[in-house]
């Protein structure tokens, strides 16, 4: 197994894999605390701020996460040209300053600039994590780290809203982003103690744009990576439109908001039983069976939601299972999904992650905004979006695999 070897001038501890797969998993996790903590706020701001329209407040959610689509372009290759470390450090520093200057937000229009900034400075942690790990491994090894963060990664969305609902019952909603200006703090300072550089000096590509260019043909000439990637980005997109509609959901719906959290939990578990379902059999079947499965399954739980919020009144009970399972299967899709897409892309891995990372977050976010926007109070948006959005996901797959589903094309790979 592949351990995180330091190749910076400076002589740091060694981490294990333990401590390697729980910095990358929490780094990861930074943007998702940013979103859903938020969520038992946005009613809050809404009154705060005098909101008519509940719908705006999903810009709340929506711009951090164009925010950080954008910057993913340029943490990337700054991270070829000076290093891993360095450029998570000033991502992660920014972070917290914005953390701060959002929790002084005098109005929404403020509070949003502030929010696509932060979600810029997000975007450090989202590639530079999956940078390291592509410097550390490579193919079914890769999957398997991936999932097992991926793991850790999901006590984010677990935890988070019962979190931020319990910060607000002691205080108003400034004090989340207070929270995150916390964590991002002790993260930047573990980082700066513990975190060796992976990408070393004779690996580095100059800055410029020309390399920039040269590391996009390169993405752009793997057809089947920039389609394993689009179907991410559709993924995401049904993934974002249920994260920003909950608030709504469970107010305008089943009038019981202090039930959200448990709910959301309950999802984000089922998704954390996929990913570690992935871990322990990934290296055995292979990831192009096991996210081909997954997706299929993700399709017919989809159909069978839209059935019963169609023609029938939906309970919570009902909802929380049939979105759990969706999220079950989303976990199992999606971790794949980027492992295959960053396969051919070692030789330029962290602009790779960038351009990928940019088009899933970015165009995630414009289509959960796009598809938010239809929400009228009824349930059958939801499974819907994930329904319409993974039959196109299929569709890139198909193309992308020439109509033949689970095969397996890397094995068992492990290592570099």
């Amino acid at each position: 197994m592949t351990t995180a070897e330091p190749h910076s001038e400076v002589d740091r501890p060694r981490m294990d894999y333990k401590e390697f797969v729980a910095m990358m998993a929490l780094l990861s996790a930074l943007g998702a605390l940013a979103i859903d903590a938020m969520l038992p706020a946005l009613p809050k701001i809404g009154e705060a701020f005098s909101i008519a329209d509940s719908n705006q407040l999903q810009f709340i959610i929506t711009t951090f996460l164009m925010g950080s689509g954008l910057g993913q372009i340029a943490f990337g290759p700054l991270s070829d040209a000076f290093g891993r470390r360095r450029v998570l450090l000033v991502g992660i520093g920014l972070y917290a300053l914005l953390s701060v200057v959002s929790a002084l937000a005098v109005t929404l229009q403020v509070l949003l600039i502030s929010r696509f900034f932060q979600g810029v400075a997000s975007a450090a942690t989202a590639v530079l994590s999956r940078a390291i790990i592509r410097d550390q491994y490579s193919g079914s090894a890769m999957a398997k780290v991936t999932s097992t963060i991926f793991i850790v990664f999901l006590a984010a969305p677990i935890l988070a809203p019962s979190v931020g609902q319990a910060l607000l019952l002691l205080a108003p909603w400034p004090a989340i982003f207070v929270f995150l200006a916390l964590m991002s703090g002790l993260m930047f300072a573990w980082a700066l103690w513990r975190l060796p550089e992976t990408l070393p000096a004779e690996r580095r590509h100059p800055l410029g744009l020309r390399p920039i260019l040269s590391a996009a043909k390169v993405v752009l000439s793997h057809p089947t990576s920039i389609l394993y990637s689009g179907a991410m980005m559709l993924l995401f997109g049904a993934l974002l439109t249920y994260i920003a509609t909950m608030p709504q959901v469970f107010t305008d719906v089943f009038h019981a908001p202090t039930k959200m959290a448990p709910s959301f939990a309950a999802a984000a578990g089922l998704m954390g039983v996929g990913s570690y379902a992935n871990v322990k059999i990934v290296e055995r079947f292979g990831m192009h069976r096991i996210s081909h499965v997954a997706l299929l399954c993700l399709l017919t739980f989809s159909a069978t939601h839209v059935a019963i919020s169609t023609w029938s009144q939906e309970g919570l009970l009902t909802f929380t299972l049939l979105q759990g399972t969706t999220m079950m299967c989303f976990g199992l899709s999606l971790s794949n999904f980027g492992a295959i897409s960053m396969q051919p892309m070692g030789a330029v891995a962290g602009s790779a992650a960038s351009l990928q990372g940019m088009a899933m977050s970015l165009g995630g976010a414009l289509i959960s905004a796009a598809c938010g926007s239809f929400w009228h109070g009824s349930l059958v948006l939801l499974p819907l979006s994930f329904l319409l959005l993974g039959l196109v996901a299929l569709s890139f797959i198909l193309i992308a695999e020439r109509g033949r589903l689970f095969h397996n094309h890397f094995g068992a790979l492990r290592g570099h």
